[in-house]
């Protein structure tokens, strides 16, 4: 279903970046994507979205308005009307960076469920072509993976040929790609089965290997900025803290009250 103009205006004024007026040579990166980067409340913490993270890295020249919702996928964030409200405030020398696959893999609904090469590369083009006609910088980032081991203690990657669909998609159409998936695979694979316990929302009372608690978001949101850089996609002035460390304690989760409507 579409959002009612309610609902599109707080969830675009939620995502706003703080700091007032455009002005000058500052830009907005605007996140579209699922629960794995959304903004979480004090109701669900300590589950945090790597984009929760993402603007310790960056120069305050480049603010983030994370519109990532738990539950969406490439087909009903645009289905909801989602993607219009971040095209009617998309300008010029912004970036709209795209992370899914998480939902679009639920072939059991109908109304998140993609195929990964005809319609969940028909959607992603959406933003694409959006993102270009308002004269704004489209980028795609492949899914974060997931906290997966085999008995051999490999980590495996989980989100079958969304990955692939996504990176032959970038080619085609020659936008930039931030490769999450392959990053993050590698990522725990060198931290291996226990230590990346401590970057997922594991908890007395959950075992949860797809959202992240504060340092795993961290992490994420540092290959994330890094892998930004690499491909240009942003100035390495831009780019802050990638040898240093975040503290945890930077995380914060407004309360419930104040989240927007999803």
């Amino acid at each position: 279903m579409s959002l009612t103009r309610r609902q599109v205006t707080s969830g675009a004024l939620a995502a706003l970046p703080l700091g007032g007026a455009r002005g000058g040579r500052n830009r907005t990166l605007y996140l579209a994507g699922d629960s794995t980067a959304a903004q979480k409340y004090s109701t669900e913490a300590p589950e945090t979205g790597w984009g929760m993270a993402l603007p310790f890295f960056l120069r305050r020249a480049v603010r983030v308005a994370n519109h990532a919702v738990n539950g969406r996928s490439s087909k009903s964030f645009v289905d909801e009307g989602r993607l219009d409200a971040i095209l009617a405030v998309l300008r010029p020398g912004d970036l709209l960076l795209v992370q899914f696959a998480h939902n679009d893999e639920k072939s059991a609904d109908p109304a998140r469920y993609t195929e990964p090469w005809t319609t969940y590369q028909d959607h992603l083009r959406l933003y694409l072509d959006g993102a270009r006609r308002r004269g704004a910088r489209p980028v795609l980032a492949t899914p974060v993976e997931r906290r997966r081991f085999d008995a051999d203690g490999n980590a495996v990657p989980t989100h079958g040929d969304y990955p692939a669909a996504m990176r032959a998609l970038a080619e085609e159409e020659g936008v930039a790609l931030l490769d999450i998936e392959a990053l993050s695979l590698a990522l725990w694979q060198r931290l291996g089965v226990e230590e990346t316990k401590v970057y997922f929302n594991w908890t007395a009372t959950e075992q949860d290997n797809t959202h992240f608690n504060p340092p795993g978001a961290i992490a994420v949101a540092r290959l994330v900025a890094r892998e930004s850089a690499r491909t240009r996609v942003l100035a390495p002035r831009d780019v802050v803290r990638l040898h240093q460390d975040v503290p945890t304690s930077w995380i914060t989760w407004p309360e419930a009250t104040d989240a927007p409507e999803a």
